[in-house]
Formats: structure tokens, sequence, C-alpha cells
């Protein structure tokens, strides 16, 4: 998508543009952050605007620096025409927010990455089948590799195997937690349609929000499901949390609520970490 991006919106230039242009202008400053968007492929809600500010720094020093919501809703009035967009989500097991360039045509497996050998993709096919399969969201590292054997094209070791999963928890489409994978929310974001079309049957999705869900916990009566941040957002003033769809009482351990604020008086977002994951399903 880079090539057909950068043809549409142009390069940054040298130029010192003004950055406060109407609606749907791009310039040098919006060309220079959906560079480096790309680049990333999803970023952290924090990161992303201190990405904006260092775009300014850069191209327009003077200006001030527009609203975020505001500066992505301008560069996807000029996307709009290519099927693409940044996207905002949150991470499944604490609820942050984060931003990726997303095709809004439907995204494929063999479609969502060019960097990826054909054997490659069919093992991240695999994982995502075993990861919507299972309960938990996840799928052990010994699953995917019992599955090798099946894999299209160019034969794999397990060992290569290995190696292929770390590229792809590099690349931000999985995430690793103790031996076993889930998706990324990049990858989420990026394949949410695909995967409805895909496997309609057993997909999962959230009470709540209504999007779908890949970690999460359920209601041991009626069978249905939330993400864990709608589960503490919808809890949050609950002295007994109750299932939204059929009353009975929620048996789970409820997770706070993210709070951006709270977050950077413990000291950054990376420091004070705290999954909210937790094994109840």
């Amino acid at each position: 998508a880079t090539s057909g991006v950068f043809s549409a919106v142009g390069a940054p230039s040298n130029m010192q543009g003004s950055s406060s242009g109407r609606a749907g202008v791009m310039t040098d400053v919006h060309r220079r952050f959906l560079q480096l968007l790309m680049t990333h492929g999803v970023l952290e809600e924090w990161e992303v605007r201190r990405l904006q500010n260092h775009c300014y720094k850069v191209h327009d020093c003077n200006a001030t620096v527009d609203k975020l919501e505001d500066f992505i809703n301008n560069i996807n009035s000029v996307l709009e025409s290519l099927y693409i967009e940044i996207k905002k989500g949150i991470t499944e097991d604490d609820g942050r927010p984060i931003y990726a360039l997303v095709n809004l045509a439907t995204t494929s497996v063999s479609k969502m990455a060019t960097d990826f050998a054909e054997s490659e993709l069919d093992l991240f096919r695999k994982a995502l089948e075993l990861i919507i399969d299972s309960e938990t969201g996840f799928a052990s590292s010994t699953n995917i590799l019992n599955l090798v054997d099946q894999l299209k094209g160019k034969k794999m070791r397990k060992k290569e195997a290995e190696q292929v999963l770390q590229k792809f928890v590099q690349s931000k489409w999985l995430i690793e937690k103790e031996g076993e994978f889930t998706l990324h929310g990049r990858a989420i974001l990026e394949m949410e349609q695909f995967i409805r079309e895909t496997y309609p049957d057993t997909v999962k999705i959230c009470n709540i929000c209504h999007s779908l869900l890949i970690q999460g916990q359920s209601c041991e009566t009626c069978g249905i499901r939330m993400h864990l941040p709608c589960v503490a957002k919808y809890f949050q003033s609950a002295s007994e949390p109750r299932c939204p769809h059929c009353n009975d009482y929620w048996p789970h351990e409820i997770p706070e609520v993210f709070n951006p604020e709270k977050e950077r008086e413990a000291g950054g977002s990376k420091s004070s970490r705290k999954s909210l994951r937790t094994r109840q399903h």
C-alpha cells in the first residue's frame, strides 16, 4: 500500500508549508506523520501524540498543533479514496488506545503483508485458526508447531517455524505470552472483517461493543462474552456485577478501567504496565 498512498498524497518535501490547512489537504506535517506511522505499523496513543508533535517540530514549528482527532480525520479524508484509513482501537488485555493504518477492503491473510513467503503466511493462517477456535483466545506454541507438516509452499522445519512466529511478533501481527500466542491489536484492526467472513461459526463477538473478541470473559450461565476493557467499564460502579444478558451473577474478577492520567502519574506508560488479562473465560 505504501507506493499507492504516497503517489496519491505526495511524499514530504523540504518546503516549510503551513500545516493548519483546510480539511482534506495534506501538508508536509501530515505526510511525514503518515510515513512514520506506516513504518511502525501500529502505535499506542501516547506514541501517536509524540509522533504528531515531532512532525510539527520538523516541518512547521510555529503552527498550532491540531487536536489529534482532527489531525487524523484530515488525513483519513484524503486516504478515503484509496480504501485506507488510520483506525483507532484498544488493546484487548488492558484497554490501551492504539492506532494503525488499515486497509478498508477485506484484508485476507495472503494480502496482510508482502514480506512473508507463502509457507510463512500459511503458518499464520494455522495459528489464526487455533486462536479463534480456542476458548481463551490463545494458541500454544506446541500446537501451532505441530501443524508445520501441513503447510503450503516450501517445507518448513519446526526450528524455522519458531523463528517465523517470532517474525510475526516483531511485525506486530501476533503477541506471545508465556509460550502462547494471540492476535496483536494491529491484526484485529486490520483483519476483523476477514475473520468475521471466514470463520462465521466460531468467531466471538463482544456483547457490549459488538466488535470481534479474541480474549475476554464469558457468562457461565448464558455464554455471552465481553472484552476485558468492556467488562471494566460496564461494571465500573456496580456493587454486585450481573450479566447484561441474563442478569445472573458475573463470577469473574473485574479489571480496572485504563486511565491515561493515572498511568502518567505512576511513571510512564511502559514501566507501570499491568495487564488485565485473566484466564477466566
